[in-house]
């Protein structure tokens, strides 16, 4: 098996998805006590958070640097960045490391044209969703379309995220907002919605909509399963 390594804290609410989703995913491949070999660097969120908040992207990405060469030293044998939005800062990780690193946007991607969707709305943080380091990398990449909210639905996905469910609340009226703005994605075109926070999870499942969803935490959090066992 190989040793995955985890950068998350981003929220750490996400990033303990990720550890129960990866484990229950190679326990059910290998049966009996079997878990994932893991190692997490979480870092605190709000050194992140404000360095989004002003721009200094750089700044966050060397922190994340810094925290992906100390897995890579310390036996990671691939590296999987537990937050949509730091993708943003996805190139210099690469270029930092010397072994694979699971790009959420290629396992996304993977699973749309499985299903055959090629417009896609988004729902994620503004900057995920407002900036070209996702949109464009599944144009660019894969030829997907990638279609967001309308300003004002924007802003409030953004609010939900930062101040609900980066903080572990999950409330109802949030959910009926989540699942109006999908909706309203879904009448402009978009063949299903990319839950493109690892957050958002904790508030929609397919359960509250007809419309398909692609829950990125769960889909990566497979490709880290399929990268550990190798198949």
């Amino acid at each position: 098996m190989r040793k995955v390594g985890l950068l998350g804290g981003m929220s750490w609410e996400s990033t303990a998805i990720y550890y129960r989703l990866i484990n229950e995913g190679v326990a059910r491949k290998l049966g009996g006590l079997h878990s994932a070999e893991i190692l997490l660097h979480s870092v605190d969120f709000e050194k992140i958070a404000k360095l989004q908040m002003e721009g200094a992207w750089q700044q966050a990405g060397k922190l994340l640097v810094e925290a992906a060469t100390g897995l890579e030293k310390a036996g990671a044998e691939g590296l999987l960045l537990c937050t949509n939005t730091m993708h943003k800062v996805a190139g210099d990780i690469v270029d930092s490391i010397g072994v694979p690193f699971l790009h959420i946007g290629d396992a996304t991607a993977e699973v749309l044209i499985e299903r055959g969707i090629k417009r896609v709305g988004l729902l994620a943080t503004a900057f995920t969703m407002e900036q070209d380091f996702y949109r464009g990398y599944m144009q660019e990449k894969y030829g997907i379309e990638v279609l967001i909210p309308e300003p004002r639905d924007r802003e409030i996905v953004h609010r939900v995220i930062y101040e609900e469910l980066c903080r572990g609340e999950v409330l109802n009226p949030s959910k009926k907002e989540f699942i109006r703005i999908a909706d309203t994605l879904s009448k402009r075109g978009a063949e299903g919605v990319i839950l493109g926070c690892t957050e958002i999870c904790m508030l929609l499942s397919q359960e509250d909509t007809a419309i398909p969803l692609m829950n990125s935490t769960e889909i990566h959090a497979q490709a880290a399963v399929k990268f550990a066992l190798n198949y």
